[in-house]
């Protein structure tokens, strides 16, 4: 996790579940918000497989499902609660989209290295999803 990743947060003290969870079979879904309005274009690119750079080397990404988020209007998806820290000042710049990626892999900062690479800069992250544990009915700082 990086230090400005917000929403679900698994913790247990099991090696057995952290491995499983570490696992490409295992879906991770997140809600980002990117800077402008996405196109059609890099949902397909992001869909396909990217590459970016981890480490210094060229990866290139599995293929993942990426979809635009129709918040209805609002300026948040259902259930993502505003944000604690202000992204920007909405009068001085464009709009903004918010997308859903899941994923199956996990390299070091992927989801922000994806939507960079496909032109949109991840604005804010949000993990909503692994595997079937999801935010449903979790407000912030809530536990179960």
């Amino acid at each position: 996790l990086d230090e400005e990743l917000e929403g679900l947060l698994l913790l247990t003290t099991c090696g057995k579940t952290s491995n499983d969870v570490r696992d490409r079979s295992v879906e991770k879904e997140y809600y980002c918000q990117v800077d402008g309005q996405i196109t059609e274009e890099a949902i397909s690119s992001m869909k396909a497989g990217l590459e970016i750079s981890i480490k210094g080397s060229v990866h290139k990404t599995l293929p993942c499902h990426a979809r635009i988020l129709d918040c209805g209007g609002e300026s948040l998806p259902d259930g993502i609660p505003p944000p604690v820290r202000k992204i920007r000042d909405s009068r001085q710049h464009g709009p903004t989209t918010w997308v859903s990626i899941t994923i199956r892999e996990g390299k070091y900062r992927q989801v922000r290295k994806m939507t960079a690479a496909a032109g949109f800069p991840t604005l804010r992250l949000v993990r909503v999803r692994v595997a079937g544990i999801d935010l449903d009915g979790l407000s912030m700082g809530e536990v179960r």
